[in-house]
């Protein structure tokens, strides 16, 4: 269960103080997520979920993700909206923790995610990308190239235990995309983190994004690459074309792609592909004796790497260079 800050009764009432949410009617820690402490809360105003922030998330960042998070509810993306107290304030402290309280958004997370659905994600990330123009605090992506070489250096000593050859795969794999790295693409706010469980849908319809607390700057192009790895390949590891062209295609039917971000695809998809790798091996390698949540199996996008740096170009994913 993610839930790693224990909230007592005493100290949640008079943080429930400080906001007008009505009489707390229950309480109880969820079980998704894995980077903060995560609970629903229902009072007589209705649902709303409460999030304590853990040492992984930078305080200093996070008037970055509940700004964004207000900026893109106002622009009418269905996202958690930052609930703000009496006196005007969403953040505030609670067990000693960063913490604030989002609205309840209605829906289910897909397990498998069919062809319909991969459409309406490619959708809902385009308006994402378009919602958060004109945001103007900045926070540079610490998960993009430059992170992967410290995890790199942090992982490869040990990562022939996990798959013999790893070690050779992530440097030799790391030196090429460093090298050929586009350095001018469009960019803005991206979620970075837009995996399946990460959005809510009614029937084939997305009806919200969550956790946003790996937002950031980046190339628009590179939050379609994380997507189509995260949505288009089935449990085996096969690459399912069929949802690839469905997103790629109703994402640039919101927000066409120019010339360059075509052609990058394939190489932003690979760099997307060694984010995960490097970011899940690191996990797996420092797990912490009697950690309640288990690290996800960093070879799933081993595999997907080898799929993307084999890739022809960016027909793959369902597009073409005109």
């Amino acid at each position: 269960m993610a839930v790693y800050t224990d909230v007592d009764d005493t100290a949640l009432a008079a943080f429930l103080g400080d906001y007008a949410l009505g009489d707390l009617l229950s309480f109880k820690g969820i079980a998704e997520g894995v980077e903060n402490s995560n609970f629903l809360l229902e009072t007589t105003r209705g649902r709303f979920i409460l999030t304590l922030f853990e040492k992984r998330v930078a305080s200093a960042d996070l008037p970055f993700f509940i700004g964004l998070m207000d900026h893109l509810a106002a622009a009418g993306l269905s996202c958690p909206t930052p609930i703000h107290g009496r006196d005007g304030k969403a953040l505030r402290r609670l067990a000693d923790r960063p913490a604030v309280i989002v609205s309840f958004l209605t829906g289910i997370s897909p397990r498998r995610p069919n062809v319909a659905q991969c459409a309406s994600v490619g959708t809902a990330l385009a308006r994402l990308h378009r919602a958060g123009e004109g945001f103007s605090i900045r926070r540079a992506n610490a998960l993009s190239v430059a992170g992967w070489h410290r995890l790199v250096d942090d992982c490869k000593a040990m990562a022939d235990t996990v798959k013999p050859g790893l070690a050779e795969t992530i440097t030799g794999e790391f030196a090429h995309l460093e090298r050929h790295w586009p350095k001018h693409l469009p960019s803005g706010v991206i979620h970075a983190d837009l995996f399946p469980d990460n959005v809510f849908f009614m029937g084939d319809d997305v009806s919200g994004l969550i956790d946003f607390y790996f937002a950031c700057d980046d190339f628009y192009a590179y939050d379609l690459a994380i997507c189509l790895n995260a949505w288009c390949f089935e449990p085996d590891g096969a690459f399912n074309a069929t949802k690839a062209m469905a997103l790629s295609r109703a994402y640039v039917a919101e927000r066409p792609l120019s010339r360059d971000e075509v052609a990058a695809l394939p190489l932003l998809c690979r760099g997307a592909a060694l984010r995960f790798l490097l970011t899940r091996l690191y996990d797996w390698l420092n797990q912490v004796p009697g950690a309640l949540v288990r690290p996800k199996d960093p070879l799933e996008y081993f595999t997907k790497l080898r799929f993307h740096a084999a890739a022809p170009g960016p027909e793959t994913y369902g597009l073409a260079l005109d």
